[in-house]
């Protein structure tokens, strides 16, 4: 392995790693696929919710596969607003056109990893498994590969870093440091076994069809943030994030808020009679346009999480790592045809970067969740005022319906001001966008 020189190092075995090495060796360059995992995926943790448009691009029709470990099919999406622990408002979309084709799909990570770097091998990539990246080799400022902890080189023209959010490459290359604690959330998890019957008539879905739900406001204590519940086969995907900074700030433990999410009478009652069987905590990079780092240098690419390509704001991460990836790979094909990996080679794959959908979004949504922070208080005001507001719309009283509205109105007057709640619409407009 140490006297290989490959056209490109791609560290981190997930979405984004696997995306760069199939996209490169499937046009004949010669790449290494690095895993400090037993296994692909076995370090790997998620919601997890896949997006079938960006992984069409890399492998078309691949829901086609019998062999891809795919759970459900998403045809429904469910927004919850929660105030309080007895009030909460469901805002659901049905799309039965989403099956054909699909929109996304809920997987288990450990397995759907070991399928997608199974393809980047099949497409010619390289996989080294349970291998450590203790440092990049640099000599005069130019990467020229990594070294191991097992005290082996692995010499390459090109490192690309996957390595997530917590990136050791892009730290040993001086591109972050330690991230603030505003700059990421912390996620935990629960895979919950419940009988396939039992999933698919609570959630009233077919054999093959799933459901996402996000719950927002009072369930997430005051914090930026918001939990989930994903049906899998045989499993519902329960858990929660909220900003390290806000954990810290409010002095709650991230496990502590999943057991206050999980007695949440709405999410106890799907949840019911399920039994553990995985739990798992994650950092989430939340920092977005703003913390984004330089993208490439001489020799070297950033990707995914670790480049702080996530959109919290539409809870999309897979999406930009497979997209990132795969434009990671391309730009290693053609820096392999002008032999030239230099800073100006790769300067093409943030050009690519820049055309496509991951800069667009991230620059539109670059302050919805620091407009959020600068008063915390519009996650439990304004989701209480809408949950008021269908008291008052579905109420039957005896009294004429305008006079429920009037007080509807009165109540929002009084408790935001019309003045507060146009600068409220005007720093979150980016959020429902």
């Amino acid at each position: 392995m140490a006297e290989d020189i490959f056209d490109a190092v791609s560290v981190g075995a997930g979405p984004r790693g696997s995306a760069c090495a199939l996209s490169a060796a499937a046009a004949g360059a010669n790449v290494a696929l690095i895993e400090r995992g037993k296994y692909p995926g076995a370090k790997n943790v998620q919601g997890a919710v896949l997006y079938a448009k960006n992984l069409a691009d890399i492998v078309p029709d691949f829901w086609k596969d019998p062999e891809c470990p795919l759970e459900r099919v998403i045809t429904e999406q469910r927004y919850v607003i929660t105030s309080g622990r007895e009030d909460w408002m469901n805002v659901s979309f049905r799309g039965g056109h989403w099956k054909n084709p699909p929109n996304c799909f809920t997987i288990i990570r450990s397995r759907f990893d070991q399928w997608f770097a199974k393809k980047a091998q099949e497409k010619g990539a390289q996989l080294f498994s349970e291998v450590t990246i203790s440092d990049v080799i640099r000599p005069n400022g130019v990467v020229r590969g990594v070294k191991t902890s097992e005290g082996e080189d692995l010499n390459a023209h090109c490192v690309v870093a996957c390595d997530g959010v917590n990136s050791l490459i892009a730290q040993k290359l001086g591109v972050i440091d330690e991230w603030r604690m505003d700059e990421v959330a912390m996620g935990v998890k629960e895979v919950l076994a419940l009988p396939k019957e039992k999933i698919e008539d609570r959630f009233s879905l077919d054999s093959t069809e799933g459901v996402t739900i996000e719950l927002f406001g009072s369930i997430t204590q005051g914090m930026v943030g918001y939990a989930f519940v994903y049906t899998n086969k045989d499993t519902l995907s329960v858990g929660v994030g909220a900003k390290l900074s806000e954990l810290r700030k409010k002095m709650i433990k991230p496990y502590d808020l999943l057991d206050f999410v999980k007695t949440h009478p709405l999410v106890s009652r799907l949840i019911a009679g399920a039994k553990p069987v995985e739990y798992s905590g994650h950092l989430i990079p939340e920092g977005g346009f703003h913390s984004m780092p330089p993208l490439y240098g001489d020799g070297f690419l950033i990707s995914g999480d670790a480049a702080q390509m996530v959109n919290p704001t539409h809870r999309e991460g897979s999406n930009l790592a497979m997209t990132s990836g795969r434009l990671a790979g391309e730009t290693v094909v053609e820096s392999k045809k002008k032999n030239d990996f230099s800073r100006n080679a790769l300067r093409l794959y943030e050009e690519k970067i820049k055309s496509t959908y991951i800069w667009s979004d991230l620059w539109d949504h670059r302050d919805v969740e620091s407009n959020i922070e600068k008063d915390t208080s519009i996650l439990e005001v304004y989701p209480r005022l809408l949950c008021e507001t269908m008291y008052h719309h579905f109420t039957v009283d005896g009294r004429p319906k305008k006079g429920h509205k009037k007080e509807t109105i009165m109540m929002f007057l009084k408790e935001r001001g019309l003045l507060k709640m146009l600068q409220d619409a005007w720093r979150l407009r980016g959020a429902v966008g």
